[in-house]
């Protein structure tokens, strides 16, 4: 194996983050009832900007992300969220997760468009090798962009006892 240092993405909701507060906050407050708030500018304004600090660091996601900065990998985050003039997201998951700053890269917001996978142009612009998520529009990104896809996150002794990385 022994692969060189490469980029690694991960999914943010619900693979990294469980951040299931946030949006039951904003469906309560936008939309009770309804899916309707996720197409709401104020709600990402709200998520992106502070609701996060309610959402739950996953170990295993701990875990994992240390792995590939201890290999020296490129760490970038990717998620179907709206984009919004400004995040701190980024923020959060560098200190959620302590990645230095050489590992981190800024979140990519690739947004919701209806028939289209908006994460795999960005999965095959960073080259992503290995990606993580949690959904079906995760596995399709990853395969349509050529990398391998790690669905399962509880996956971690299993890469780590067959040494997957070279770690």
């Amino acid at each position: 194996l022994g692969r060189p240092p490469m980029a690694v993405g991960f999914d943010i909701d619900d693979t990294v983050l469980f951040s299931s507060p946030g949006f039951w906050r904003g469906q309560k407050t936008f939309s009770p009832g309804s899916e309707d708030y996720l197409k709401n500018p104020q709600f990402w304004e709200k998520m992106n900007n502070g609701w996060d600090e309610f959402s739950m660091p996953k170990e295993v996601a701990r875990q994992l992300i240390a792995m590939h900065v201890k290999r020296g990998d490129s760490i970038w985050f990717v998620t179907g969220r709206s984009q919004t003039k400004t995040e701190t997201v980024s923020k959060t998951l560098q200190d959620d997760f302590l990645i230095p700053a050489a590992n981190m890269n800024p979140v990519i917001f690739a947004g919701d468009k209806p028939g289209q996978n908006t994460k795999t142009q960005w999965l095959q612009a960073k080259q992503i090798k290995v990606f993580y998520g949690d959904s079906d529009n995760d596995i399709t990104a990853a395969r349509e962009a050529g990398a391998d896809y790690v669905g399962d996150m509880d996956m971690v002794e299993k890469i780590q006892k067959e040494n997957w990385f070279d770690f």
